[in-house]
């Protein structure tokens, strides 16, 4: 339809699904209109590549996806572009690099402990564990606490209403980025004002973390020089004229942070959990694992120590080949450009299909099987093939910059769990595989975790 183009044909929940199945349908290039909005699909690792090496200049993200985060209040440092996202970038780097995470190292074994508590009460007790609302609490304590200086301990008391609100979000992103036409910009669905009064009560929560930030910081000018959280890096770092993060890009940011770590690690570890379960031998060679790095201790009590968990890294990496939580990425060229042939006028979208490649069986060995093994392999040719089909976290200029903080926060929590506990069950209530299901990021469907304390 003229208006509409593919949208109906479109199955959101199982967006990425669609697209992998047409390109191997169509080929790794093919057309796709939502809306008035023409995309190109890209399932050519190749040309992703070259795509995200381009950017910003010769490619952005899709300019929906700024105008909603401008509308939301959450234009940080993932929608930015052009002047403004090489700012930003450079100052949220300078958040989130190894040396600040090593001094929070502390406030995320205090996280985990709390979690260790509840899942063994859980275990003593026989319960089954929602698994998602597990994970995406842990989340939540670890970028609040870790990013914002703020104690919310959602483990102990279930719900918050950072939480609250924050699980409203980035499904109706989802939604509008996909929609044909931009309807809430003239007409207030129900849902849409429930939305607006969510996202009120966000604003008001992430100003209050700001301004104790800043009353922190007046209080004690030393953390100028050493910050305790991401925050306070952020209101004390500067650019290169000295000028600091305006209160619009503060906001943004601290949303930005606040969304992406709540989903994304969260969706990761469920993932990893699920397919460790599946997998006996994997499972046991990560308790070893466990066992020899941490001897008598129940978690990592240095952050030096996650760096010998070369079997545990494997494991994630191998989860985020198989079900990366980012499978599309949305651009939107900025000049007439060509791609495989094809020519690509300036304004003309994209959607890089981010794991066709890498789940191809034409490309990698036994590439549906989960096996951590082949990333240990550095040698081989395997090990090359690998790097260039797998990016969980991107590429080029716009790698992302929470990727420490996440693989922290994943080290952290698979390693306690492995030192204390049997995996019983990871399942869903039929037994069968997760489903897939795509509201921004992608996330395994109904799955529930039983656990037994290990026995020493």
């Amino acid at each position: 339809m003229p208006v509409l183009g593919n949208v109906l044909q479109l199955e959101l929940p199982r967006l990425h699904q669609q697209l992998e199945d047409w390109a191997a349908q169509y080929g790794a290039i093919y057309r796709l209109q939502i809306g008035r909005q023409r995309f190109v699909c890209i399932a050519d690792p190749d040309l992703i590549g070259a795509i995200l090496r381009l950017r910003p200049e010769h490619w952005r993200r899709v300019r929906r996806l700024e105008q909603i985060a401008r509308e939301i209040g959450a234009n940080g440092v993932f929608s930015a572009e052009g002047a403004s996202w090489s700012r930003q970038r450079r100052m949220v780097m300078a958040a989130f690099d190894p040396g600040h995470l090593k001094r929070f190292f502390p406030r995320q074994v205090l996280i985990t402990e709390r979690l260790l508590a509840r899942w063994q009460r859980a275990a003593d007790s026989g319960l089954a564990l929602e698994l998602q609302p597990e994970l995406m609490r842990y989340s939540v304590d670890t970028v609040a606490g870790l990013a914002l200086g703020v104690d919310v301990d959602t483990i102990e008391e279930q719900q918050d209403p950072l939480q609250r609100h924050l699980d409203t979000v980035l499904p109706v992103v989802f939604r509008r980025l996909n929609a044909p036409l931009p309807y809430w910009r003239w007409i207030r669905l129900p849902a849409d004002r429930d939305f607006d009064r969510h996202l009120a009560q966000m604003h008001r929560i992430m100003r209050e973390m700001i301004d104790s930030a800043r009353k922190r910081m007046r209080a004690a000018p030393s953390l100028a020089e050493h910050p305790t959280n991401l925050l306070e890096a952020m209101l004390a770092v500067r650019d290169t004229d000295g000028d600091a993060l305006s209160e619009e890009e503060l906001v943004g940011n601290v949303f930005t942070i606040l969304l992406a770590g709540e989903d994304t690690t969260a969706n990761t570890l469920a993932w990893t959990l699920w397919l460790l379960h599946e997998d006996r031998d994997c499972w046991l060679r990560l308790v070893d694992e466990a066992d020899h790095v941490l001897g008598d201790q129940d978690m990592p009590r240095s952050f030096d120590a996650l760096r010998e968990f070369a079997w545990l890294a494997a494991c994630v990496d191998e989860s985020m080949r198989l079900r990366p939580v980012a499978p599309l990425i949305y651009l939107e060229t900025q000049r007439d450009t060509a791609l495989g042939g094809l020519a690509i006028p300036r304004g003309t979208g994209a959607i890089l299909l981010m794991r066709f490649a890498a789940i191809d069986a034409g490309r990698l060995p036994d590439a549906g099987s989960f096996d951590p093994q082949r990333w240990l392999d550095r040698g081989s040719s395997q090990r090359a093939s690998l790097n260039h089909v797998t990016r969980p976290f991107g590429g080029g200029p716009r790698l992302c910059p929470g990727r420490y903080l996440a693989l922290l926060e994943t080290k952290m929590l698979l390693s306690m769990l492995a030192r204390n506990f049997e995996l019983v069950d990871v399942a869903t209530a039929s037994g069968g595989a997760p489903p897939e299901r795509m509201a921004f990021t992608m996330h395994p469907e109904g799955l529930r975790m039983r656990l037994a304390r290990r026995l020493h």
